[in-house]
């Protein structure tokens, strides 16, 4: 007898800050569920926030989603490429830092997994400092426990927003 493959929950972070942001955002979550594997539960609301790590004059759209998918971690993370791609991300060859772009999309969380790997680092790294991950994350997951720092994110925002300038962020609405 054959079983199912087993479920996981992952957390990505969608962002654009080129185009009609809000609309590739809507347009790449609901194009993650034509993939086999990966099936969209919850989206947060959209926020448009400054530039962080960069100079443009181009602010970003960001929003969080939860997945259920049965793939691994990497083989998630290449689809989310994948659609990066297909929405006309382009990486510059020789390229270092951040760079404006059509789509982002970021593995945040992989269930409670903790790996680092040259491909692929979960949690993502700095996402406890970021407040466009934080604030859209908390909307549809604040009871979520990161998995290294074992605070839920409603804690690490809050402490996050004690020092943090709440001008560079603005909580926006769906559709575009």
């Amino acid at each position: 007898m054959k079983s199912d493959p087993p479920t996981h929950f992952a957390w990505i972070g969608l962002g654009s800050n080129l185009g009609r942001s809000k609309k590739l955002l809507q347009d790449a979550w609901l194009a993650l569920a034509a993939f086999s594997g990966i099936y969209p539960q919850a989206l947060s609301l959209p926020y448009k926030t400054r530039p962080v790590g960069m100079d443009s004059q181009h602010w970003f759209i960001n929003a969080v989603g939860l997945l259920k998918t049965t793939l691994s971690p990497e083989a998630l993370l290449d689809t989310l490429l994948q659609v990066e791609e297909q929405f006309g991300r382009v990486r510059p060859a020789g390229s270092s830092g951040y760079q404006d772009r059509t789509l982002d999309l970021d593995l945040l969380i992989f269930d409670d997994l903790v790996m680092g790997t040259d491909k692929l680092v979960l949690p993502h790294p700095a996402m406890h400092e970021r407040l466009f991950v934080l604030l859209p994350l908390s909307e549809i997951g604040s009871y979520l426990q990161h998995p290294l720092l074992n605070r839920t994110i409603a804690e690490l925002l809050t402490d996050l927003q004690l020092k943090s300038d709440m001008d560079d962020i603005e909580k926006l609405n769906w559709p575009e």
